[in-house]
């Protein structure tokens, strides 16, 4: 049996698709990591739903699987050098697939009462954690727009990220809404 244990990145560096080493700060790793830590998030919110015994909204299990699956082919439209520029391999992850995003956000806006005011990330731990996944999904959006700056490269993951983390907020306020935990206003501390 191999190890996945090589010792090769000991010294902060570590290989990609198509190109020699980066070191484990670079934007590009920087990138596909967040993306990683937002599949993982998503991974907890899966398995927070299997264990509740609750009703929850039944489009969220498939859409967050659907999620997962998107963000493994996108970290590895970002971990692949060159990939959405000319000469590179097409990205994994386009146009359909922020479509399909997009249509699944117009679907959960049209079941959810409309916000007429700022919200606070918590509720039951099903909605906290999938707040807690769209701040993650923010991070990655983040790191993939100073990559993509610096090289051209992961243009659709950035767009596909901003409707993933629109999905994850209204999957938060639709898991709350199912489970009898009403948006918390936020209110300025101004006001208080």
């Amino acid at each position: 049996m191999n190890s996945i244990t090589t010792g090769d990145g000991d010294l902060g560096d570590t290989g990609i698709l198509g190109s020699d080493r980066l070191q484990k700060c670079h934007p590009r790793i920087e990138a596909y990591g967040a993306v990683d830590e937002l599949n993982s998030d998503l991974g907890v919110c899966l398995s927070m739903l299997a264990a509740s015994k609750a009703s929850i909204p039944p489009a969220l299990d498939p859409q967050l699987r659907e999620i997962q699956s998107m963000l493994f082919s996108m970290g590895a439209d970002l971990a692949q050098q060159d990939c959405g520029l000319k000469g590179g391999a097409s990205p994994r992850i386009g146009q359909p697939h922020v479509d399909r995003l997009t249509d699944w956000i117009h679907r959960w806006e049209a079941d959810l009462p409309p916000l007429k005011e700022f919200i606070l990330p918590g509720g039951d731990p099903i909605g906290a954690q999938l707040h807690r996944a769209r701040t993650t999904c923010r991070r990655a959006e983040r790191r993939t727009v100073e990559f993509s700056g610096s090289t051209g490269e992961g243009k659709s993951a950035v767009v596909a990220l901003n409707r993933i983390s629109d999905l994850l907020f209204l999957h938060a306020r639709g898991a709350n809404l199912a489970l009898g935990h009403q948006d918390t206003p936020w209110k300025s501390i101004l006001d208080l």
